[in-house]
């Protein structure tokens, strides 16, 4: 079996924002309540193949950086330069003084909204070239002139070039250790004078680069997503019983065509009710055989990436078993260990709650199960 590579990810985000204005560097202005440095970490930290992130600051700059990423896992600083290109160097210098690294993702602060599709485009490019990069055909007219318009340029085979760009990383690091020449526009140029390819994936409008102050115009309120998910099993003999992903031993267990984790189920339609993408039925339909028996979190991890595909990131998502029999209280940690990671979030990003029915009804006759979920996204 393949080991996956190792991947790390570097955000560049040394620079004093100066044509933004104002004392705050643009990475540490709030942007839909959270400051910009904030959403392209929390994406890259988020995504289940990348394995660290690096953030290269300024000097002076730490403690403003911690209290951007508060909250966020596992954040490295690293010194940056003067100019952009050493930032990425000295990056890249600290990586590989720490750890062996496979692939690495270079991006910019300045493009905050990134989307989880986007990475994945990247990743599978660097299967076949040592580099990638994300960018958008240029779909303006386009001419030469100061005052006055002279000629007219082709428009066809022209790109705007986006972060993150994607290396093999001993081939970007190499690149980087070598450069002699002027300020290169981007890393990928880098790579491209050593003679290496570099492969084109799809951008993203969102990815657009903040650099003046009216580019943060309208973008200072959040987009936020809500949908709601409810489901019920009901309790049979000889059956195991699943819940949030874990096995709970009972004397009964839940009915139905997967492994009938009705929680687990709940979810799945709340995030899918929340991006607009009907429910676990039209995905999943109990009428294919193929998904006799199946665990729930395949359901849950294909509605997580459907969201992450059309550019959302959870917010939170909270889960309600209504039960007499079993007690859910013991298993709660655990529940909420599991959810997190098939949904690939920290764990205060999920709630696990149980109650009873005070004895009434299906449930308080101890027949069946039910559970709702509410999923919240904020569009990145």
């Amino acid at each position: 079996m393949t080991s996956r590579p190792t991947t790390v990810a570097l955000i560049v985000a040394a620079g004093s924002g100066s044509r933004v204005g104002g004392a705050q560097p643009k990475q540490f202005r709030l942007i839909r309540g959270k400051p910009m440095l904030w959403h392209s970490y929390a994406a890259l930290a988020a995504h289940p193949h990348i394995d660290q992130v690096y953030v290269a600051i300024g000097a002076g700059q730490e403690a403003e950086a911690k209290a951007a990423l508060a909250g966020l896992k596992d954040p490295i600083f690293v010194q940056g330069g003067a100019t952009r290109r050493e930032s990425v160097y000295l990056g890249l210098k600290a990586i590989a003084a720490t750890q062996m690294v496979d692939q690495v993702l270079i991006h910019d602060a300045a493009r905050p909204f990134l989307a989880a599709a986007v990475i994945d485009d990247l990743l599978d490019a660097l299967l076949r070239a040592p580099g990638a990069i994300p960018a958008l055909p240029v779909v303006d007219s386009l001419s030469r002139g100061t005052d006055i318009l002279s000629e007219t340029v082709e428009r066809e085979n022209l790109w705007r070039i986006q972060t993150p760009q994607a290396f093999a990383f001993q081939d970007i690091y190499a690149a980087h250790q070598s450069w002699t020449g002027a300020e290169p526009t981007d890393d990928a140029r880098m790579l491209m004078a050593q003679g290496s390819d570099v492969r084109i994936v799809p951008g993203a409008e969102a990815l657009n680069k903040f650099t003046f102050s009216s580019d943060f115009a309208g973008n200072n309120m959040p987009s936020f997503r809500s949908g709601n998910g409810f489901d019920v099993h009901r309790l049979v003999p000889n059956a195991e019983l699943w819940l949030c992903g874990v096995q709970i031993p009972h004397d009964r267990g839940l009915d139905g065509h997967s492994d009938a984790d009705v929680a687990m189920h709940a979810l799945t339609d709340a995030i899918l009710g929340a991006i607009a993408k009907g429910d676990i039925g039209d995905h999943f339909p109990p009428s294919d055989p193929q998904w006799r028996g199946a665990s729930s979190d395949r359901f849950l991890s294909h509605a997580m990436k459907l969201a992450r595909d059309d550019g959302f990131e959870l917010s939170n998502a909270d889960v309600t078993i209504i039960c007499e029999q079993p007690k859910v209280g013991p298993f709660r940690g655990r529940m909420r260990e599991r959810l997190a990671d098939i949904m690939a979030v920290d764990v205060d990003r999920i709630s696990v709650k149980a109650t009873t029915t005070e004895m009434l009804g299906f449930t308080g006759r101890r027949e069946g199960i039910a559970a709702q979920a509410t999923a919240t996204f904020e569009k990145i």
